[in-house]
């Protein structure tokens, strides 16, 4: 018998004659095998700084300048952004929130859902639990979270913008009673908050970074279409499920750990590393944020797909 197809043969048994022993092979390989080397690294690399951690006496939560003032730019716009957590955790967790701006208003508004906020506007320690309601300009709307920069991963502009503000606006009145109390795991949490704005507006063509634990919660058995309208996703209260779809990419969600590919830009989603490029310009400089590379994304006009810069 030719060695080919004895091995053919070996590895349709292991596919369909084995399922148990394939999902096991799966777990292995995508999941125990990633999360071992990431925490074999996690002992050999730099600790992160004073200044980033969650024990610093006063946390710089202050402007980056990535927005410019309100007054100076009078169209409507929509963004998501994202950014570490403090501490150990920023190498592995992501926090994002939402930044509104009707045309011609005075001020960004961002909403983001805290928890327990351990700090107030100036970063002094503060505590204060909040549950789950969507808080309005707690911190500013591009702000650092504990010294740390964030990035945009949507941005919509003018029109689009606009057409989408009121279904979003709809949607943070509602979040709270929507959603119940605050879970830090599996959710509801901040990223899921997050990830049901951009359920009511999947013309930002966004989804969260696999870093945003939480993104993935649903109450209960899910089986329909993504939250980008792109595909499909099967999800029990976000602990177990998969999804794919061209905005989401392939996703395969293990105790809300993520393994998958992005298919737009193309990417690896590895547990423990968060999203690794496969292109030339990628940027590697965190596993759980600047692998991140995402494009600003701004659909120009209503009805029209999200354009990339």
């Amino acid at each position: 018998m030719h060695p080919g197809f004895r091995f053919h043969e070996r590895a349709t048994r292991i596919l369909f004659g084995r399922p148990l022993g394939f999902a096991g092979l799966f777990v292995l390989i995508f999941f125990v095998l990633p999360i071992s080397l990431r925490a074999s690294w996690f002992f050999f690399e730099k600790r992160v700084s004073k200044a980033n951690s969650y024990d610093v006496g006063s946390a710089d939560m202050s402007t980056t300048g990535l927005l410019p003032a309100a007054e100076s730019h009078p169209s409507a716009r929509v963004l998501i952004m994202s950014v570490p957590l403090s501490g150990e955790r920023g190498k592995f967790l992501t926090h994002n929130w939402v930044v509104l701006k009707r045309e011609n208003a005075a001020s960004w508004n961002r909403y983001e859902v805290l928890g327990f906020a351990s700090r107030d506007a100036d970063g002094a320690l503060n505590g204060r639990w909040l549950d789950n309601a969507p808080t309005l300009n707690r911190y500013a709307a591009d702000g650092r979270w504990f010294g740390r920069s964030p990035v945009i991963i949507a941005d919509a502009e003018g029109p689009a913008a606009a057409a989408m503000i009121p279904r979003i606006e709809a949607v943070i009145e509602n979040y709270e009673t929507m959603a119940g109390h605050y879970r830090s795991w599996p959710g509801p949490n901040s990223n899921t908050f997050v990830e049901v704005v951009l359920r009511g507006a999947p013309e930002l063509g966004a989804s969260l970074p696999p870093t945003a634990i939480g993104k993935d919660f649903r109450p209960g058995i899910f089986l329909g279409r993504t939250d980008g309208r792109t595909g499909v996703e099967a999800d029990l209260w976000g602990m177990l499920g998969v999804k794919i779809g061209w905005v989401e990419g392939l996703e395969i969600n293990l105790f809300s750990l993520i393994a998958g590919l992005d298919l737009r830009q193309p990417a690896l989603k590895l547990p423990g590393f968060g999203r690794i490029d496969l292109t030339a310009n990628a940027v590697t400089k965190n596993a759980a944020f600047d692998r991140l590379a995402f494009k600003k994304v701004q659909p120009s006009s209503v009805g029209e797909g999200p354009r990339r810069e």
